[in-house]
């Protein structure tokens, strides 16, 4: 009896660690150690102390069943949409990273509306990135300029540390808003270039003069120079404007009030091995990357271009979906 019990138990076991496996493959393997070695020392304690095999049975119940909260909370955390992207080039898988929910959120409801579908990358440059999601772009003639439109209403930034503009990261597009609030609508894939520690140490200053630019427009004691420029514009004093626009650059050349940025040394790594575009690090939102299509990316943004950086044929995302939630 005592034995068929155990071997009931082991059973359990068995069955456990595959749905821990399955359910939380990154961590199934730390699941399995865990159950696995409670079995056996259930078994152990038995056979060895004059503990009965019901209270035994409780221990493990009870070890069940305070797992089963913390694979359903690691599972919530390691879940990640997926998005397939189907152009005239062929077929990009995105993932959407849970870091930037905001975005992620926005992305996949656009796509569930079938708002990207038969949009052109409008914006393609080698090196660099290929921009797609104008909402003007799906019946634009090729005489019109495209990049300035989307949806009435911006995406709060959401920067995070780890998240770097390597090759096939997705970001959002924006513009020069004082709060670098992401366009609703349009989106870039980056392609980059391999880097060296020379390039990558002029890509920090050019971040921390994106950023020196971002907290100087936002200082309070900036404000009425501010003001003054904008007045001037109005009135289109055009001498009055040059005089305060070089007022504000020398202003913006040595502010000091933020926290310099450094390129940390893993993302060095990366930049040196894959690629990628560091200058847009932590002023423009990242919320997803490419795990597979990056030829796709590469075709797109090898083709030939006009002066304003749009194809000269036609690159139309045919169709997008979300493919996993």
């Amino acid at each position: 009896m005592i034995r068929m019990e155990m071997r009931i138990l082991s059973q359990s076991n068995k069955i456990l660690t595959n749905h821990y496996s399955k359910a939380v493959p990154k961590f199934g393997t730390a699941f399995c150690f865990i159950l696995s070695n409670t079995i056996r020392f259930i078994e152990f304690i038995h056979f060895e102390s004059e503990i009965t095999l019901m209270s035994l049975q409780k221990i493990f119940v009870l070890v069940w069943l305070s797992l089963f909260p913390i694979s359903n909370l690691l599972l919530h955390q390691e879940q990640k949409t997926r998005v397939e992207l189907v152009s005239t080039h062929g077929t990009i898988l995105l993932e959407l990273y849970n870091e930037t929910p905001l975005h992620r959120d926005n992305f996949i409801k656009l796509i569930d509306e079938g708002v990207y579908d038969s949009l052109l990358f409008h914006r393609v440059i080698e090196g660099f990135m290929i921009q797609g999601g104008d909402t003007k772009s799906k019946n634009a003639s090729d005489t019109v300029a495209l990049g300035g439109s989307d949806l009435n209403y911006r995406i709060e930034a959401e920067f995070h540390p780890k998240l770097f503009h390597k090759k096939g990261v997705l970001a959002a597009a924006r513009t020069g808003n004082p709060e670098r609030a992401s366009s609703s609508t349009q989106f870039y894939i980056v392609q980059g270039i391999i880097h060296t520690d020379s390039s990558l140490d002029h890509n920090q200053g050019r971040i921390n003069k994106m950023l020196a630019r971002h907290y100087a427009v936002n200082d309070p004691e900036i404000k009425p120079l501010l003001d003054s420029l904008s007045s001037a514009r109005t009135r289109k004093d055009s001498l009055q404007t040059k005089v305060l626009n070089d007022s504000l650059q020398g202003i913006y050349d040595t502010y000091y009030k933020f926290e310099a940025y450094q390129i940390p040394e893993t993302h060095r790594q990366v930049y040196k091995e894959i690629g990628g575009t560091p200058h847009l690090d932590q002023n423009y939102t990242i919320f997803g990357e490419v795990i597979s299509g990056l030829t796709v990316v590469d075709s797109i943004a090898a083709s030939e271009t006009n002066k304003k950086d749009r194809p000269l044929s036609e690159v139309r995302i045919l169709i997008m979906r979300v493919i996993s939630r």
